[in-house]
């Protein structure tokens, strides 16, 4: 395969031209003009932050990408599916609450927010996955799924399982409903808290399999050998009883994340962007963020989303590390390391993802980068 293109720009800015002028610039040589947006609906997936964590993208970002497709006759809106684990975006709701609190409203954005897979998470297309090892028929949200075009717009940072959450884990993850979340992350039925179930019964309820006994006051229980592991019961528990096992292997993980990414990828156009600023060790889904363990790098842009990844993490490997970080802490533990990922987090090997990508013939690793 030949090698994909990825552009570049630093984060130096002028009084000429700031950073949104700059990222403008960058899509523009970066070729998103040539897609045909005339009337489409055009998905912009990113992570719209969960609160009290500051590391997240600011919304200007968006409003750069936004303004821009409506520019090329273009009907975008802003995407995200709704979280697994109990936090305030594992409905659309707080999910929406939370996204107006960090700026991500038509105001600061100039188009909509759409949970892409509804209220509960549970508004989702099962999409066939050519070539899947792990994943036959991927949840994915339905609004991801209804658009005409996806944009990912990420914050390349450090991940706790997958080594970096870039655009495959943007694209992969973040669009799976909340049963698929459950789905890349563990490998057979959920786990009851006898703590927090009321015995309610609504989990029995939507259960297609008849694999949960409750009802009546009495906890619920998962029966193993009815249970296929779609999570729906997950999604309808307002007590946040239902929890998955969290029990996968990361390299299974990131496999079927890559699998997630060819569902939502295949079959339309595509354009990537990934910001390499505030690079935190952990996921933007945490409450929290830890200090930068590098300096801002800047704004890469490509039609390969793995190239992409790639051209980030290389990024990232050959910058000077900032001291009093959990990365400095990890290399005074443990010794020099070439990979940053790898020595914050590791269990974690990020190379399998690209190179499963690579495999499902989702892109190359093997890239050309220009600087803008």
């Amino acid at each position: 395969m030949d090698r994909s293109k990825v552009f570049f720009t630093n984060m130096r800015t002028s009084p000429e031209q700031n950073i949104l002028q700059k990222l403008k610039l960058l899509i523009e040589q970066a070729g998103i003009e040539n897609i045909d947006f005339k009337k489409q609906y055009a998905a912009i997936k990113l992570h719209l932050g969960e609160p009290g964590n500051l590391a997240y993208l600011r919304p200007n970002y968006s409003k750069v990408v936004a303004d821009k497709v409506k520019s090329l006759g273009g009907r975008p809106f802003l995407t995200d599916s709704n979280t697994l684990y109990v936090g305030r975006r594992k409905d659309a709701l707080e999910h929406l609450d939370a996204a107006y609190e960090n700026g991500y409203n038509p105001f600061c954005t100039g188009c909509q927010v759409i949970i892409a897979d509804g209220l509960k998470g549970t508004d989702e297309v099962c999409v066939p996955v050519a070539g899947g090892e792990y994943v036959k028929e991927a949840k994915i949200g339905r609004a991801v799924m209804d658009a005409d075009v996806i944009i990912s717009l990420t914050h390349f940072k450090g991940h706790e399982q997958t080594g970096f959450g870039g655009a495959i884990k943007n694209i992969g993850m973040g669009s799976g409903s909340r049963a698929g979340k459950m789905e890349m992350h563990s490998s057979g039925e959920p786990k009851v808290s006898r703590k927090k179930c009321v015995g309610c019964g609504r989990c029995k309820n939507v259960c297609a399999h008849e694999a949960i006994a409750a009802g009546g006051g009495e906890k619920a229980v998962i029966l193993s050998e009815r249970c296929v592991g779609c999570g729906r019961c997950l999604a309808m528990c307002s007590f946040d009883a239902i929890s998955p096992k969290w029990d996968e292997g990361v390299d299974v993980l990131c496999k079927k994340m890559a699998e997630y990414t060819k569902a939502v990828l295949d079959g339309r156009p595509s354009f990537h962007i990934s910001l390499v600023v505030d690079v935190s060790p952990n996921c933007d889904c945490h409450s929290e963020n830890d200090a930068s363990v590098i300096a801002d790098i800047g704004i890469f842009a490509s039609f390969d989303a793995v190239a992409l990844d790639q051209a980030c993490a290389d990024a990232v490997m050959k910058a000077p590390v900032i001291g009093g970080t959990l990365l400095t802490d990890e290399l005074a533990k443990h010794g020099a390391c070439s990979d940053h990922f790898h020595t914050m987090h590791p269990d974690t090997h990020w190379q399998t993802t690209l190179e499963h990508c690579e495999k499902l013939g989702l892109g190359t690793r093997s890239y050309e980068l220009t600087e803008i």
